[in-house]
C-alpha cells in the first residue's frame, strides 16, 4: 500500500475538521448566542457524550443545536442507526450542511422550543436520549423553562444531557424542578467541558 493511500483517511479527517471550525466560526460571528463556543466540540467531549447516550432498539435519539455534526457523527460512528437519529437545528444554513454532512438522519430545521410539534406524535415517549448543545445558560429562566418543558412534553421523566463550558451547573436546577449530576468533565475540550445530566424532580 503506498504511502499516500496510508495517510489518506487522516488528510481527509483534517480537511473536514478545518471546515468545520470555518462554518463554526462564521456561525457564530453571526449571532454568538446560538452557539456556545467558537470553535466545534473536541473529540474528547464527543466521546463523553457518546458514552451517556443510550436508547433501545424502538428508540431514537434527539440533538438539539447540533452545529457542523460533530457530536451527530459520533454518534453514528458509535453505532446509533443514522435513521434513528433526529437532529433539530434552528439555523437554516447549518441545516442544509448537515442534511448533506449526515446521509440517513433525520435532521429538522426549526425551533426546539417547538419539539413536541416537530418531533412525529408516534415517536413522543420513544426517545431514549435528548442531547442538548443549545447554550441555555445565556438564556433568562422563562426561555430555559419553554426548552425544558418541550424536551418532558416528548421525554416524559426521561431528562436531557447537557453540553457546557461552566464550572458549576449552567442550569438553575432548583427553579426548574431539575435535579442534576455532572456525569463528565473534559480538560482536553476548548474551553474544557463537562456533561450534565438533569431529571425531572
Amino acid at each position: 500500500m503506498s504511502a499516500g493511500t496510508d495517510t489518506a483517511p487522516s488528510a481527509r479527517l483534517l480537511g473536514q475538521d478545518s471546515a468545520n471550525a470555518a462554518l463554526f466560526f462564521r456561525r457564530w460571528m453571526a449571532n454568538p448566542l446560538q452557539m456556545g463556543s467558537i470553535v466545534p466540540s473536541s473529540r474528547a467531549l464527543c466521546r463523553r457524550l457518546v458514552a451517556h447516550t443510550h436508547a433501545d432498539a424502538d428508540q431514537i435519539v434527539v440533538e438539539l443545536g447540533a452545529g457542523t455534526g460533530v457530536v451527530s457523527r459520533a454518534l453514528i460512528q458509535s453505532g446509533v442507526a443514522a435513521e434513528r437519529l433526529f437532529v433539530i437545528e434552528i439555523v437554516p444554513d447549518m441545516a442544509a450542511h448537515l442534511r448533506q454532512a449526515l446521509p440517513g438522519a433525520q435532521v429538522i430545521e426549526g425551533d426546539a422550543r417547538r419539539l413536541p410539534q416537530l418531533i412525529a406524535q408516534e415517536l413522543h415517549g420513544r426517545i431514549g436520549t435528548v442531547i442538548v448543545g443549545i447554550p441555555l445558560v445565556l438564556l433568562p429562566l422563562a426561555e430555559q423553562r419553554r426548552f425544558v418543558d418541550a424536551i418532558e412534553a416528548v421525554a416524559p421523566g426521561r431528562g436531557f444531557i447537557l453540553y457546557s463550558y461552566c464550572v458549576t451547573s449552567p442550569l438553575p436546577w432548583k427553579k426548574l424542578g431539575l435535579t442534576p449530576r455532572r456525569e463528565a468533565w473534559t480538560p482536553l475540550n476548548f474551553p474544557p467541558a463537562s456533561v450534565w445530566r438533569y431529571t425531572p424532580v
